[in-house]
């Protein structure tokens, strides 16, 4: 698997589908991995684990959500 700095995870395309297309799929999984925080112990450690569902790594506290992302 291929991945720069500009392209990041969206390398696995190549040149397929488009700038504008690859670039909308970089945003979302660059939110999607990120860390948030957990609304029990307020650490920064919620990670999504499936469509739907975050669990903190600290207090292992399992919870729903948004699809992709936390808050907004």
């Amino acid at each position: 698997m291929t991945s720069t700095k500009k392209v990041g995870s969206t390398g696995r395309f190549g040149v397929r589908y488009g700038l504008t297309i690859r670039q909308k799929v970089l945003a979302v999984e660059k939110k999607q991995k990120a860390k948030y925080e957990c609304p029990s112990c307020a650490k920064i450690a919620v990670k999504r684990i499936a469509k739907g569902i975050w669990s903190c790594a600290k207090c292992s506290h399992k919870f729903a959500g948004k699809a992709f992302y936390l808050g907004e």
